[in-house]
């Protein structure tokens, strides 16, 4: 059965049905070729190159998105990110960003820029759409795809879900018992909460994300500490593309070997800039290892010192958020999904892009165009549509 759609006036909508506007949608089984799931960069990006290929909206693909708008997990940024403080975000295919004020926050400017490119492409977004679980639809080799907006029955998954939704929290002894507050980089309001104003702060990771709070933070509290695992590794000069490329290379041998991937900023090390600079002269910017114990009035280290704090701020990163395909059983032993490409080697009907060495924005680009063009020879020639371009679609 597939789903029926109409145009109706407001509240017409029965009780099967939900409003999209004007459109009611009503719930059942809908058949495509494709479905993504996901509509941030990488599922724009395969969006894009789908109908590039010739797959139609509606019978040949379906984008389906659990964020309320467009930007992806860019709109849930902070406020403080403006777009001029963005690191290594890089075009959609087909539309650059251009004349964007580097001052104005980047959830306003990339929200408003997928948006358009939406538009432009005519990309059939479905928003919001929780998908629930992928599993095997055990006839003609098809999957089923189970939402909160009904299902769908589909040839290929692309899955382009990302990390925003699963923020990692590391457990460490005496957690439960800290009196302050813990907030985390998914829910960080920024430096003008209650939380950091006049507080003693401890933040905690080594990524960027973690340098930005940190140096926020520390106009506005009364002290702050930094926290990693590791020591972090500074960058100075320019990153060129023979180390991007060796940088990826370290996140696609996890990948190939079935472990859960790395991100690949983790690998490239920080990039130092003259603020981090000053803020490391001024003492601000100065690493402490990871402590063993947190108390009810702050954290411990294996010497015995302690550090009293009203505020840990875990800049500690997310994982993959995979579990909707966990009826799939794509898993290996060692945790990750093992992957050739972009494709799941235990399954090849399903591909995973901004996941793993795809995780950066020009990485999502290229492993959207890569998962169509192995999903049109999975297809076969007289089951994918002939390519054609997209350029000529309607103008924002």
């Amino acid at each position: 059965m597939r789903a029926r759609t109409r145009w109706v006036s407001p509240g017409a909508a029965g009780r099967r049905g939900k409003v999209r506007g004007l459109r009611v949608v009503v719930h059942g089984m809908d058949e495509v070729e494709v479905v993504v799931v996901g509509a941030g960069q990488a599922g724009l990006s395969a969006a894009y190159h789908l109908r590039r290929s010739g797959f139609e909206p509606g019978g040949g693909f379906v984008v389906l998105d659990h964020a309320p708008a467009p930007g992806g997990a860019w709109q849930f940024r902070w406020p403080t990110l403006t777009y001029g403080r963005v690191h290594g975000m890089h075009a959609l295919p087909g539309m650059e960003l251009t004349g964007a004020d580097p001052g104005r926050s980047s959830a306003e400017v990339i929200g408003e820029y997928f948006a358009r490119y939406e538009r432009r492409f005519e990309l059939p977004v479905r928003r919001p759409v929780d998908v629930r679980e992928v599993r095997d639809a055990g006839a003609e080799g098809r999957l089923l795809v189970r939402t909160s907006a009904g299902d769908w029955s589909a040839r290929a998954v692309i899955n382009a879900t990302g990390t925003w939704e699963r923020p990692f929290w590391p457990r460490i002894r005496g957690q439960e018992l800290f009196r302050g507050r813990q907030l985390h980089t998914a829910g960080y309001p920024g430096p003008r909460d209650d939380a950091f104003v006049g507080r003693r702060v401890v933040v905690i990771g080594g990524g960027t994300s973690a340098v930005q709070h940190l140096l926020e933070v520390a106009r506005v509290a009364q002290e702050t500490v930094w926290v990693t695992r590791r020591p972090p590794v500074f960058r100075e000069g320019p990153f060129d593309e023979e180390q991007g490329r060796a940088a990826v290379s370290l996140v696609e041998e996890r990948v190939r070997e079935g472990l859960p991937p790395r991100s690949v900023v983790s690998v490239t090390g920080l990039p130092m800039t003259e603020e981090m600079r000053r803020a490391r002269a001024d003492g601000v910017l100065v690493r402490r290892p990871m402590f063993t114990r947190i108390t009810e009035d702050g954290v411990e280290w294996p010497d015995g010192s302690r550090f009293r704090a009203d505020t840990l701020l875990w800049a500690t990163g997310f994982r993959p958020v995979i579990d909707h395909l966990a009826p799939l059983r794509l898993r290996e032993p060692g945790g990750g999904i093992r992957m050739e490409g972009t494709r799941s080697v235990r399954d090849p009907r399903v591909h995973l892009v901004g996941y793993g060495p795809s995780a950066s924005t020009i990485g999502a680009n290229r492993a959207g165009r890569a998962a169509v063009r192995d999903i049109r020879a999975l297809l076969g020639a007289s089951g994918a549509p002939a390519e054609r371009g997209v350029e000529g679609a309607a103008a924002a």
